[in-house]
């Protein structure tokens, strides 16, 4: 399946059914009255995340969604039928943004969470409902109203515990596929790895984690060098960083600073996620090498260097246990945060009690 992570859809909720005119006629029965229903109210369009989609590709052909009005009002005081709900599946962790790509409507963290993204129209009242002491005959009826209709962007973030960065060619999908079932594509060039991909890590029989690969950085990823940054927002999620380093090659301090910097430019908070810095393809380097590019990080970096191989393996059981540490932590601290109180009960909406008002004054 191709994998899509940007989307953008056109939504229109159902308009209101309309309310009608009429009066009870019936023989033997002098001024039966008015009798008009109400119109029923236009169906929602409404967002749910589902777990096991992890693309936006539903939504590459099919942009528009609209949901049908409602049922228009009948004599003899009969309601009209109220429209059923557009429901838009999608992956767990949906970002939904305005038309300008920046205000954040709904964030779809959640499995099974429901959004109204767009609200129906409430019916329009029938002559019934203006029926008064003073006013024993009205021939008023009300139009519906409108659905809300809007266009929407749809980012996919996905939801990973851990995060793997570097430079391309650092050995980041050899390092996924050897610690995870996972099959990302690998090659001797650059950019293989063309859109992220996840895995499972499994350390024993009660410890797992997410692990997401993301196409490689280069400097002026920013400014839409190589495959530009748009990838980086796949592992803002995650609980820490994985920075992986070429170690074959002879300036490991320059990858990993060009790294940092285009992490600090992306902003989102990544600059400032705990890092896990290891230095990869142990087996491709001297004895000398190892020692004199492990310093030479170590001191740049200010924090301590793992050596490891994803082809080998070497260094990899080291590497998964200190990943492993802050992704409990995180999961700790939101196991500790308060549970969500529900929401209070709705009140009408200020369209109802503006049609109220609108009402009695003409009564």
């Amino acid at each position: 399946m191709k994998f899509l992570d940007e989307a953008k859809v056109w939504v229109k909720a159902g308009d209101g059914g309309d309310g009608v005119v009429a009066f009870r006629r019936e023989k033997y029965i002098e001024f039966g009255g008015p009798d008009g229903g109400n119109g029923g109210r236009g169906g929602d369009v409404v967002a749910e995340a589902v777990e096991g989609l992890n693309t936006l590709i539903d939504y590459r052909y099919a942009q528009h969604f609209k949901a049908r009005k409602g049922g228009n009002g009948a004599g003899n005081d009969r309601s009209g039928a109220g429209s059923d709900d557009v429901v838009l599946r999608l992956p767990v962790g949906t970002q939904i943004l305005a038309e300008d790509r920046e205000t954040l409507l709904a964030d779809l963290d959640t499995p099974g969470m429901r959004v109204v993204i767009a609200r129906g129209g409430d019916g329009g009242h029938g002559n019934a409902h203006f029926k008064t002491s003073t006013n024993r005959a009205p021939r008023r009826a009300d139009k519906g109203w409108p659905g809300e209709e809007r266009w929407i962007w749809l980012r996919l973030k996905l939801i990973a515990d851990a995060g793997l960065v570097g430079l391309p060619n650092a050995g980041k999908s050899t390092f996924l596929a050897a610690v995870s079932a996972a099959r990302p594509k690998i090659a001797d060039y650059p950019f293989t790895t063309l859109h992220p991909q996840l895995g499972v890590v499994r350390l024993n029989a009660s410890e797992e984690f997410v692990l997401a690969d993301i196409p490689g950085l280069i400097e002026g990823a920013h400014e839409g060098v190589g495959l530009g940054d748009r990838f980086l927002g796949h592992v803002e999620r995650c609980a820490v960083l994985l920075h992986l380093v070429d170690g074959s090659q002879p300036d490991p301090v320059g990858a990993w600073r060009t790294v940092r910097e285009e992490l600090a430019m992306y902003g989102q908070g990544l600059a400032e996620k705990p890092e896990i810095l290891a230095l990869n393809k142990l087996d491709a380097m001297t004895p000398q090498a190892k020692v004199s590019r492990a310093k030479a990080l170590e001191r740049a970096a200010g924090r301590p260097v793992l050596l490891c191989s994803g082809a080998t393996g070497d260094g990899v059981p080291e590497v998964l246990r200190a990943l492993a540490g802050p992704v409990a932590a995180a999961r700790d601290a939101r196991a500790a945060q308060p549970a969500a109180l529900p929401l209070p009960s709705p009140v009408a909406s200020p369209r109802v009690q503006v049609r109220r008002i609108e009402s009695l004054e003409q009564d």
